[in-house]
């Protein structure tokens, strides 16, 4: 039976600290959870009662909680690169520093585009879903710059209809529906405010229509989450668009999913929260509702 693989993030943030008190709590049995990590991080940051199965990332560095390290960010992506290696029934990934990554030498944005180089095939490609209950998130671009956004119809178009796939295969849930933020406010006024809907978004919302997809045409992202429920799920065009309303309303309890690849995976919506590290004060809310996602 395929397990769950763990990843702990940067050993230098809450990511072991988290996963341990998840998995107390849990108490899932230990053929259902593998760990990707070192002993020598776990011991550091407290005792799971549990032996389950841990594959060992070499790491002979200082832990040093609440600092940034070149060696940190090397272990937090040869611990993400090992679980793309694994034959998984999902991944789970305590959080990493994207600074640490690059001090090591990995140019990535996230994890997310990790996943994507490791895992994606036949021109698949890696979404950032956010879910909280019934409140979904999906996020059209990823971590980019405002001034470095960049959208056309045909994005617009495949990421959605890779989003209707996953609800009708993954969910379950034949026809969803879905809202659509405009990108400038106020759903740009007609032009007056931005062309994006114009040009880029109704187009597209007019050919996933035509493709059988249940979508509303842009509306103000302002106004849209106070009726987030009343949609399988909400789209954003850019990251805090969409990150805001729901880690608001939801907090820790906002899980970070990766779909469009062969496995799930999923990640507390938080960061390594260098701030609190090594303190054991870290709430592991977000860890567990990552892991339960994927049971």
């Amino acid at each position: 039976m395929s397990k769950i693989y763990i990843t702990t993030g940067d050993p230098n943030g809450i990511g072991a600290e988290i996963t341990i008190k998840a998995l107390q709590k849990l108490d899932l049995s230990k053929d259902k959870i593998s760990l990707i990590t070192n002993r020598r991080v776990l011991d550091y940051y407290g005792t799971i009662d549990k032996d389950y199965e841990i594959i060992e990332i070499p790491y002979d560095s200082d832990i040093l909680p609440g600092k940034v390290t070149k060696e940190a960010g090397e272990f937090s992506f040869l611990s993400v690169k090992k679980a793309c290696e694994v034959e998984a029934k999902a991944i789970v990934t305590a959080p990493v520093a994207k600074n640490a990554l690059y001090l090591a030498g990995h140019n990535f944005n996230g994890q997310t585009e990790i996943l994507q180089k490791y895992l994606a095939h036949d021109n698949q490609l890696a979404e950032m879903l956010f879910v909280a209950g019934n409140f979904r998130v999906l996020l059209l671009t990823r971590h980019v710059a405002l001034k470095d956004i960049v959208l056309t119809k045909d994005i617009v178009v495949e990421k959605i209809l890779n989003l209707k796939e996953f609800f009708v295969k993954k969910l379950g849930i034949k026809e969803p529906k879905f809202a659509l933020c405009g990108f400038n406010p106020h759903a740009g006024e007609d032009g007056i405010l931005g062309r994006e809907e114009i040009d880029i978004l109704i187009p597209a919302v007019n050919e996933l229509k035509s493709k059988g997809v249940n979508i509303t045409n842009p509306l103000p992202a302002d106004t849209l989450f106070i009726k987030a429920l009343d949609y399988d799920c909400c789209i954003a065009n850019y990251h805090d668009q969409g990150l805001i309303p729901i880690k608001t309303v939801a907090g820790d309890k906002t899980v970070n999913m990766t779909i469009g690849l062969d496995i799930i995976r999923t990640s507390p919506g938080h960061g390594t929260a260098f701030d609190i590290a090594g303190k054991n004060i870290a709430d592991e809310t977000g860890m567990i509702e990552a892991i339960k996602a994927v049971l």
